[in-house]
Parts: C-alpha cells; sequence; structure tokens
C-alpha cells in the first residue's frame, strides 16, 4: 500500500473499475442527463465503460458538464493570464475560494482549453462523505483534506498532505490546485491563511522554506463571480459569527451548497492567473531571515496579487454604494443592473432584518474595498 492511499485520486489502472461499480447511481444519471440531455442512456454508459484514465474522464464527461453549467446558469467565463503560463509544466496554483466545486472545474477547463497541465486539486473530505461522491470526487483528480481531527493527527494529515503535494508537483509533473484557506470566503475579504503555507513548507526537507516553494512554483489565482450561486445559503453563518454564536452545518448544508453553485445563477465569471511568485520570493529571502516573517511576508504576497487582479463586476459597485449611502462608482453600472441587484436582494433574504441585509451586501461591496487600498481610481 501507498501511504497516499487514504486521500489520493485513483490511478488509472483503477478508473474503469470505479466507473463500472458507479455506473448505475442516480446521482451519476441526474449527472449525464443534465450534461447529455438529447442522448439516450446506453449511449453515454457504453462511452463510460470504455473509458480507462482521469483525463479521459474529465476530457469527455466533467469538461462537457462544466460547460452545460456555464451555458444553463452563466453569462459565460473569461480568463486573463494564462498565456504567461508554459505547457507541460507543473504549479502550484492558490486561490481564493468562492464556491465549493466550480473554482476548481472552471480552472481546469481555462488550462485544457490553453494547453496546459490541469491540476489535481484538494477537497475537504466532510463534503464526499457518501461512498459515491468520494468516487466521484477520485474519478475528477480530487485529493482528501482530512477535516476535525485533534492537534496530533492534524499534524500526522499535514505532513502526508505536503509530501503528497510535493510527490505531485515535482516528481509528477501534475499541477495542484488549493484553496488560500479552509473553507470558502464567506463575506468577499479573500485572505490567505499563513498555517496553509506552513503545511506546504512541510515538506521542504532539507531546503529553505523560500527555495522549496520557488521549486513548486507558486501561482496566485483570483476568481470572481459577478453573482455568487450561494450568497443567501451563506448568510446564516455569516449572523451567527456577527454575533458571535457557534455555527452548526446542518445535516445537508454542504451538498445544498454544492447543488446551489452548481445550479444558481452567476451572470459572468472570470478567472485571472498572477504570475509565477518568483521575483517576490528573491526580495522576501533577502529581507528576512525568520521563516515565520518570510510566510508571513509571501502570504501578503498572494493577498496583493489575488485582490489586484480581482475583477470587479456591477453587483460589486452596487452594493458598495447602496452599503454606504452613495452615488461614487455609480458610472459603472446602469439603472438596470441596479434595480437587478436590488430585487435579488429583496428575494434572498428578509429585507425587515438589516444586520443580515449589511452582511449581504457588504459580501459584494468588500471585494471593492480591497481594491481601494491598492488603488485611488477603479
Amino acid at each position: 500500500m501507498s501511504k497516499f492511499d487514504a486521500i489520493r485520486p485513483y490511478y488509472d489502472a483503477e478508473v474503469n473499475q470505479a466507473i463500472q461499480s458507479g455506473i448505475n447511481h442516480p446521482i451519476l444519471k441526474a449527472m449525464m442527463q443534465f450534461t447529455f440531455p438529447d442522448v439516450e442512456d446506453e449511449v453515454w454508459k457504453t462511452q463510460l465503460r470504455k473509458t480507462h484514465s482521469i483525463r479521459d474522464f474529465q476530457c469527455n464527461f466533467i469538461y462537457e458538464a462544466i460547460q452545460k453549467v456555464l451555458q444553463k446558469s452563466s453569462d459565460g467565463l473569461s480568463t486573463s493570464g494564462f498565456e504567461k503560463l508554459e505547457p507541460n509544466t507543473s504549479y502550484l496554483f492558490i486561490s481564493n475560494h468562492r464556491d465549493i466545486i466550480l473554482d476548481t472545474s472552471l480552472l481546469n477547463i481555462a488550462l485544457f482549453d490553453h494547453g496546459l497541465v490541469m491540476t489535481a486539486s484538494a477537497i475537504g473530505d466532510n463534503l464526499v462523505k457518501k461512498d459515491f461522491l468520494k468516487s466521484l470526487s477520485r474519478l475528477n483528480r480530487n485529493f482528501l483534506v482530512q477535516r476535525g481531527l485533534p492537534p496530533r493527527e492534524l499534524l500526522q494529515s499535514s505532513q502526508l498532505m505536503s509530501e503528497y503535494m510535493e510527490q505531485l508537483l515535482l516528481r509528477e509533473n501534475r499541477s495542484v490546485w488549493i484553496a488560500q484557506r479552509e473553507g470558502r470566503t464567506k463575506d468577499g475579504n479573500d485572505a490567505t491563511h499563513s498555517g496553509v503555507l506552513k503545511m506546504l513548507a512541510m515538506a521542504a526537507g532539507d531546503r529553505s522554506a523560500i527555495d522549496y516553494f520557488k521549486e513548486i512554483k507558486i501561482v496566485p489565482v483570483s476568481i470572481s463571480y459577478e453573482y455568487d450561486p450561494t450568497d443567501a445559503l451563506k448568510m446564516p453563518q455569516l449572523m451567527a459569527e456577527a454575533n458571535n454564536e457557534i455555527y452548526k452545518k446542518t445535516s445537508n448544508e454542504d451538498f445544498n451548497n454544492i447543488l446551489g453553485g452548481i445550479l444558481g445563477q452567476k451572470k459572468h465569471i472570470h478567472i485571472h492567473v498572477g504570475d509565477v511568485l518568483n521575483t517576490e520570493l528573491e526580495t522576501i529571502k533577502l529581507e528576512n531571515s525568520n521563516t515565520n516573517k518570510q510566510i508571513q511576508a509571501l502570504t501578503q504576497a498572494i493577498d496583493d496579487s489575488i485582490l489586484k487582479s480581482y475583477k470587479l463586476w456591477p453587483t460589486n459597485f452596487i452594493a458598495y454604494d447602496l452599503l454606504n449611502a452613495t452615488d461614487r462608482f455609480a458610472d459603472n453600472y446602469t439603472e438596470q443592473e441596479k434595480s437587478l441587484f436590488e430585487r435579488r436582494l429583496e428575494m434572498r433574504i428578509d429585507g425587515k432584518n438589516e444586520q443580515m441585509k449589511e452582511s449581504f451586501l457588504a459580501m459584494y461591496a468588500n471585494p471593492v474595498v480591497n481594491k481601494l487600498k491598492y488603488y485611488d481610481k477603479l
């Protein structure tokens, strides 16, 4: 047994058997009927039975499913920065995180369309507790982040994951996607948690952390949705946190968030990939000899890249103006766009709850606030 067996995706040799085992599962059937609505079930089942690699499964089925999601629930995906990346080269993509499934799926569509190496992607094991969902995630080249462990086991799990990512990046030439923090950003304030970088550094071995970070080629990724399809679903947790209450998820909450993200209206979506953080790491190494300070500086460098390149939409400017009772950014949206957003606000939350209304608006406005820290004019 490989020491990574508990967390890794399937090997290609395991793919066909996994597909055969789940081919009649209702979730797979629903996914295929959504993706190929005019195709008889036996046709896609026959094609699935001929699938023997993760790449074939992703290119022939997942790619088509995500294209259908974009067609049905968005006004399209735009990208920038991908032309700077080299083909046949692995990168560690550290991304802001808004949607459980789509963030990494859309990045992989963009990588595929640009002829670049697609990613193995981190996913919390809390999201794939059901056997079929775990199998589906492994078929889509996800590896598991083990959640809710006691401190000693968490340390061991972090060590294992860091070693696995090093193997993917440096030995298998496989790109990796990981979120900048545990869990999705709920309030629109994208911020990298230093713990993510400390976990990565555990695989440095005899190398300094900075030298290792240079070797694995860190690329910050910024993804933005004009409408967050799960904006209303994020409200209960935001309300609990605002009132210093402990938030407990309902039993089907994660699954509802997954469905909401896939099927909910998103309007426009943009992904920007930043530059490889090479010169930044050189500067950090020269200016800081202390590893903790180096990691703090790298955390800031990732944040700077993500926040500066975050694509702002009319919804962000509208929310900022509504929240601050101003028309500062009125040139960035139309009256029709404003009335549509206000209608969404009315439909999705309790308008009598001022705290909830403010939290909803702040979710969309905070990216504007963050970008104003870098630019005088937007």
